[in-house]
Order: C-alpha cells, then sequence, then structure tokens
C-alpha cells in the first residue's frame, strides 16, 4: 500500500492508535495469592507486665491494638506466661492507649510468684487448658 492509499482509507483527524503497554497494566492487578489472602492473626506476642494497684484482683489491661492483633475481646481470658513456667490467667478489659507492649495488673499474686514491675512475658488468649 502507498502512502496515498493509507491516508485515504482513513478518516480525516484520526489520530493513530499508539501501543497500550502491557507493563503497566499488569502492575495494577495484584497477584493470585494476595486476593485470596486473609489477615493473619497472631498466637502470641512478647510484652512487658506492668504493676497497676487500682486494678481488681484478676483483671489486665490491653491495649486496643494488641488485643486486636490477638483476637482479644473485652472480658476474655487471657494467659500471662514470664519465662515459660510461670502462668497466670486474667481477665480482659480493653483499654485505648497508644503502643502494643504493655498489660497491666494487679501486682499480688505476680509479686508472690516473684515476678518483678516491668518484666517481659508472653501474652495469648487463654485455651482452657
Amino acid at each position: 500500500m502507498s502512502e496515498k492509499e493509507k491516508t485515504a482509507s482513513e478518516p480525516k483527524g484520526a489520530r493513530p492508535q499508539q501501543k497500550i503497554d502491557i507493563k503497566k497494566l499488569v502492575s495494577i492487578v495484584p497477584p493470585a495469592s494476595e486476593l485470596r489472602r486473609r489477615q493473619k492473626l497472631l498466637r502470641e506476642k512478647r510484652i512487658r507486665i506492668k504493676y497497676d494497684d487500682n486494678l481488681p484482683e484478676g483483671v489486665a489491661k490491653v491495649p486496643k491494638e494488641l488485643a486486636k492483633m490477638l483476637g482479644i475481646n473485652d472480658g476474655d481470658k487471657i494467659e500471662i506466661v514470664v519465662a515459660g513456667k510461670k502462668k497466670f490467667v486474667f481477665t480482659t478489659t480493653i483499654i485505648d492507649e497508644p503502643g502494643t507492649n504493655n498489660v497491666y495488673v494487679y501486682p499480688a499474686e505476680l509479686e508472690e510468684k516473684g515476678v518483678a514491675d516491668n518484666s517481659i512475658a508472653t501474652l495469648r488468649k487463654y485455651s482452657g487448658t
């Protein structure tokens, strides 16, 4: 085809079509593994135990972010394990406090078992076993 034939077959004022960059389109679409992925709940988290004498015995105050990460609701039972040996069970009270590292508990039972204020422990939802 000559140049004159090409221009004659196209309507006047029409732009030649540009190629679409496939890489740009593919970058928008997430991979299949991401489409089916669900947010994974943590089973346990390392925290710091802080003493709070104003709390009733058997109650722990847990920050909202930490409770959400572990799937803990207000009134649920939690288990705090210190050094893998000393286990304590508390009823939760969810608090709006920034940070996810501190859990506040009544100190009497912990002091009796030799756990100091600001100790590192593991927090998990109580399974009942």
